[in-house]
């Protein structure tokens, strides 16, 4: 962490250096951009903390941690697949879950599903690509992701 702020600061100094207008117009349009995103951001932390408060960990692990093989992959395929949380939520919450006991693979089937796989956008997207299009994209999307998943669990 220290090293990711070293070298932030270093690369800003530069950027300073050499456009002190764009590097201030760019710190600028950036706290805007995190102003923006900063109540959701808020919101969904404190809806994982509330869930992570009131589902015990044992049962977390249970139902999705390192012993739970297919079954825990599924489940994390299917709410990944329903779910629309943005991808900057979705890091940290897998971080998060990670801490809890989930096993790497279940939170690599999760957030894979969560990003590729759109089942409450699928009549918007039909609608712009066709059912055909579609429906093999989320498919194929879907086997990708428990291709992940099985990968994850080999490798690590």
């Amino acid at each position: 962490m220290i090293e990711l702020a070293l070298t932030t600061a270093l690369a800003l100094l530069l950027s300073f250096l050499a456009d002190r207008g764009k590097t201030l117009a760019g710190l600028k349009k950036g706290a805007r951009m995190f102003l923006n995103i900063l109540p959701a951001m808020l919101v969904v932390l404190a809806l994982v903390s509330v869930f992570l408060y009131l589902v015990p960990a044992s049962l977390m692990t249970a139902w999705l941690g390192k012993g739970t093989g297919w079954t825990g992959i599924a489940g994390a395929a299917l709410l990944g697949s329903i779910s629309l949380i943005p991808g900057f939520i979705a890091f940290p919450l897998g971080a998060i879950l990670v801490r809890s006991g989930v096993a790497y693979r279940v939170i690599a089937v999760f957030i894979t599903t969560l990003m590729m796989v759109g089942i409450l956008t699928l009549p918007l997207e039909a609608k712009y690509f066709g059912w055909r299009v579609s429906l093999s994209r989320n498919a194929l999307s879907f086997a990708g992701a428990l291709l992940v998943g099985l990968l994850m669990g080999i490798f690590l």
